[in-house]
């Protein structure tokens, strides 16, 4: 905690008034030693204590008043001599202002401890808000891909894994008519470093004629692993390959991970 942070907290008060634990004394005096400024805090509280009691009870001398009657130079004249307080009223006047200040100390404690509920209460509320914020995101991306998937205009491609990586699979979604292209991705390993998944409209005949149609990016980042890609004129299969970060102009068919006919 910076000293300024000490100073605001109302924890010196509780220091002066000898409410707070031995450790934590031990702590605010180590610091008052090092800190200059928590030093005269303290006093400057220690003053208002002594200014604050003494306002209770003021203790008038008769070596006071007889200064005081020499500087207004009363040489002559029957003069009523003052007593001194009693000692009893001074009790009374200690008293008083020791309660007040304990009042004083118990509202500054009962105060922090309510700030530092706030304090916390707003934290949980911001990380509900969050919370409730990533769901729903959750949620809209769900629905989303649930229609992508019951859409009956969407040709369906089961995407099989081969030499590379025989346990991977994907599956496409393609909509010949508005040509709009997805892929289920969920069947494919994280990528290494420095890769990244690379998809492919084919043409099989007369030549095979691979045409790139995306990259599926941020595949660690998408937890549904269900991305767009480019739109698709035509195709009769589509592969996957792993391909160094940014894509290949051709795919290396070293690296093909899924492959299936239309």
């Amino acid at each position: 905690m910076e000293a300024q942070e000490y100073i605001e907290s109302g924890i010196l008060e509780l220091y002066v008034y000898g409410l707070l634990s031995e450790k934590e004394n031990l702590e605010i005096a180590e610091l008052a030693k090092k800190n200059p400024e928590v030093d005269q805090e303290i006093i400057s509280i220690e003053k208002a204590i002594v200014a604050l009691s003494s306002s209770f009870s003021p203790f008038h001398s008769v070596a006071n008043f007889e200064k005081i009657k020499a500087r207004l130079e009363l040489k002559h004249g029957k003069v009523v001599e003052m007593k001194p307080t009693s000692v009893w009223s001074q009790y009374v006047g200690w008293a008083a202002a020791v309660l007040l200040l304990l009042g004083l100390g118990y509202q500054t404690l009962e105060l922090t401890k309510t700030k530092e509920a706030i304090a916390t209460v707003g934290t949980e509320k911001n990380k509900i808000q969050r919370d409730y914020a990533f769901l729903d995101q959750q949620n809209k991306e769900t629905e989303k891909n649930l229609t992508i998937v019951r859409d009956i205009k969407n040709t369906g491609v089961t995407l099989g894994g081969q030499a590379v990586s025989p346990t991977s699979f994907a599956k496409v979604y393609w909509n010949k008519d508005t040509k709009t292209t997805y892929i289920d991705a969920a069947g494919l390993p994280k990528p290494p470093k420095g890769m990244v998944y690379q998809v492919w409209a084919l043409k099989l005949s007369p030549v095979l004629t691979p045409t790139s149609i995306g990259l599926l990016s941020d595949f660690e980042g998408n937890s549904q692993k269900i991305f767009a890609v480019d739109r698709t004129n035509e195709a009769e299969a589509f592969g996957i390959t792993l391909e160094p970060a940014g894509g290949s102009l051709t795919p290396t068919m070293t690296q093909l991970y899924t492959l299936g006919k239309v």
